[in-house]
């Protein structure tokens, strides 16, 4: 894999990706890494200064969208986050 980015485009990737959330931020690395093929796991990882096991979450995330599907205007998946009353459930 060659480094296919220009300077100006690196720039705005990493501009674009620090606005997104925690989500997205995991699908935009996932699908930017599947473009590049051989090598844009480490590529993006490094550009974006992230970990490649985030990028690769994202990766099963986006091809079983089913098994991960979050509530359209939610953060997490029903029964995710802090419990109510502080009690573990």
């Amino acid at each position: 894999m060659k480094e296919e980015f220009t300077v100006k485009t690196k720039m705005l990737m990493q501009l674009y990706y620090s606005r997104l959330s925690e989500k997205d931020r995991r699908h935009y690395a996932a699908l930017e890494s599947l473009k590049l093929g051989r090598g844009g796991v480490a590529y993006i990882s490094k550009l974006l200064r992230i970990d490649k096991s985030t990028i690769v979450i994202g990766r099963k995330e986006l091809e079983s969208a089913e098994k991960f599907s979050i509530p359209a205007g939610k953060q997490r998946k029903p029964g995710g986050g802090r419990k109510k009353n502080g009690k573990p459930s």
